[in-house]
């Protein structure tokens, strides 16, 4: 027996797929129970009057290219939180297993977990280490009942990188036990490859990709899984036949052309030499009292009086994220790395 089946719930194992109409676009099609008209207004190649392609084809090679994997080790979704929320149901009983998160991490883990019915672990980040991972703590609370241990890598909202080396140990520690999960959605940002190339050698190491933040596309909502062969096919019995929209397998793909994703390896210079820039200058505010170094496209930092500064950035017409419910950061606030002028605004409003 395989390490999915013997992990995933036996109900999902054994569920056959809905059967979704046949999609071969050579012929006309009158077997989805379609309008054979176009709206006025639809200006898209496919029109929507159809249902799009299930996994679209070219959009699946297409961002396997991207990530470096083969296509059936490529499941796509709307965003990460779709694959968050596939994995939690295809592997946790409700009232039975459990989601092992690091806080203060991203908050959808445990929202799609409780959801689920499913249990919460908690093993903090360490901040004295610059919010590494604890290793003995995680693997001596990843219990029978643990399926899916949760890490992300630039951590949100820490922004810091995880260390490779850790993560890899872990995979190999919890082989058999639990599906790693690292969510790598702003690894475009950092001074990292990504854990793509590991797959081979961990195949209970699965990756959460995203195009809404280094590709700029947040709201076509699409998201890339990556993972073993057999771990997609499960999750392509759970997910929605017709998940992605046609208006955002258009609009994808032209931002997958040569010369877009060009543009957006020059949009990533920038952030990062804005980030740079953004967080030396926080550092000689003295209402800042310390500002962590970051992997991604924000910066997180500790004020003083954090109130105050929320309420300046405000004045100025900014928003800036309130993150001092999160373990260990009670005075902390997250700034995305903006454009120079907003950059320029933000550092004068804190003044």
């Amino acid at each position: 027996m395989s390490w999915v089946s013997e992990l995933a719930r036996p109900e999902i194992v054994a569920l056959k797929p809905y059967e979704h109409a046949a999609w071969e676009p050579s012929l006309e099609r009158l077997h989805a129970n379609e309008l054979p008209w176009r709206s006025i207004s639809d200006e898209t190649e496919a029109g929507l009057n159809r249902y799009p392609e299930p996994q679209p084809h070219e959009l699946v090679q297409r961002l396997a290219e991207l990530y470096g994997v083969s296509a059936p080790q490529l499941l796509v979704g709307r965003g990460s939180d779709e694959a968050i929320d596939l994995l939690v149901r295809a592997f946790c009983h409700a009232g039975m297993d459990s989601v092992l998160v690091c806080p203060p991490t991203f908050g959808m883990y445990s929202v799609a977990a409780r959801i689920q019915g499913a249990g919460v672990i908690s093993v903090p980040l360490r901040a004295e280490r610059g919010f590494a991972v604890d290793e003995s703590q995680l693997l001596e609370r990843c219990s029978a009942g643990v399926k899916i241990v949760f890490l992300c890598s630039p951590n949100n909202p820490t922004g810091n990188l995880l260390e490779e080396q850790a993560i890899l140990r872990i995979a190999k520690e919890l082989a058999g036990r639990a599906v790693l999960v690292v969510d790598e959605a702003y690894v475009e940002f950092a001074d990292s490859p990504g854990l793509s190339r590991h797959l081979q050698d961990f195949p209970h190491l699965a990756l959460l990709r995203t195009l809404s933040k280094a590709h700029g596309l947040a709201g076509a909502r699409c998201g890339a899984l990556l993972g073993c062969p057999e771990l997609i096919a499960l999750l392509r019995k759970v997910i929605p036949p017709y998940a992605i929209p046609q208006l955002t397998v258009e609009a994808v793909l032209k931002q997958l052309e040569p010369a877009q994703v060009a543009i957006a390896r020059e949009h990533i210079d920038l952030i990062r030499s804005e980030r740079a820039r953004l967080s030396a200058a926080l550092q000689q505010n003295p209402g800042v009292t310390r500002v962590w170094n970051s992997d991604t496209n924000f910066v997180l930092a500790e004020f003083a009086d954090p109130a105050a500064a929320l309420s300046s950035a405000r004045e100025a017409r900014l928003l800036v994220r309130d993150v001092r419910s999160q373990p260990g950061l009670a005075n902390a606030l997250r700034i995305t790395v903006g454009s120079v002028s907003q950059n320029d605004r933000l550092l004068q409003a804190l003044k």
